[in-house]
C-alpha cells in the first residue's frame, strides 16, 4: 500500500502574502508492507486525512494523505519537487500520529521500578 503525503502552506505570513513554492507539488510517498499491523496504521492515517502545524510567526503548513496505486506513485514522484525540508513532519506523523517539532515530542512516561535495593 502506498500513501502519498502532500505539503501545502495555507497560512503564509510573508510580506506579499505568497509562498515561493506555491503552484509546485511537494510530496512524499511511503510504502506500507502488506501486514495487518502496517495496513492498520495506514488505514488509521487515511481516516485522519490531514494535519496542520502552525509556527509562532503566523506561517502554517498542512499535510494531507491519500492512498495511491503504484502507477500513481511513480507519476507523483516524477512531478514532485521534494518536500521543502519538511520531511520531519511526515516522520512525526508516522511515529506519533501528530506533527511535533523536536522540542515538542512527548516524553515517555517513566516506568515504575520494581527492583529491590
Amino acid at each position: 500500500m502506498n500513501l502519498c503525503f502532500v505539503l501545502t502552506m495555507p497560512n503564509v505570513a510573508s510580506w506579499d502574502g505568497k509562498w515561493s513554492g506555491e503552484g509546485n507539488l511537494y510530496t512524499i510517498i511511503e510504502k506500507f508492507r502488506p501486514t495487518l499491523k502496517h495496513e492498520a496504521k495506514a488505514r488509521e492515517l487515511i481516516s485522519k486525512g490531514s494535519w496542520y502545524y502552525r509556527w509562532s510567526d503566523g506561517w502554517g503548513a498542512r499535510i494531507t494523505v491519500k492512498e495511491v496505486s503504484p502507477k500513481e506513485a511513480r507519476t507523483i514522484r516524477r512531478k514532485s519537487k521534494g518536500f521543502c525540508g519538511y520531511d520531519w513532519m511526515v516522520k512525526s506523523i508516522l511515529n506519533y500520529g501528530e506533527i511535533y517539532a523536536d522540542h515538542q515530542i512527548p516524553k515517555p512516561e517513566p516506568q515504575p521500578s520494581y527492583a529491590q535495593t
